[in-house]
């Protein structure tokens, strides 16, 4: 009694299209699946950031290290 049937689904899923339009709900469906793509993006950008830091800094350091020895 609870949960919804594939009946009910149905029926919401009609009222949507019809309320919406097919063409509407594509271009829904299309920011949306940008959207996250951007986001997955930003995730992966995200932690390669501190990477690059850590490498910069790593090799600024053994720069420094190198000049420090040669003087």
């Amino acid at each position: 009694m609870g949960s919804f049937s594939i009946g009910h689904w149905l029926i919401v899923l009609l009222i949507v299209v019809l309320i919406f339009g097919t063409k509407k709900l594509r271009n829904i469906g299309g920011d949306l699946g940008g959207a996250v793509k951007e986001f997955k993006k930003g995730l992966a950008d995200g932690e390669d950031a501190p990477k690059l830091e850590a490498d910069k800094k790593t090799a600024e350091g053994a720069a420094q290290a190198e000049k420090d020895k040669s003087a």
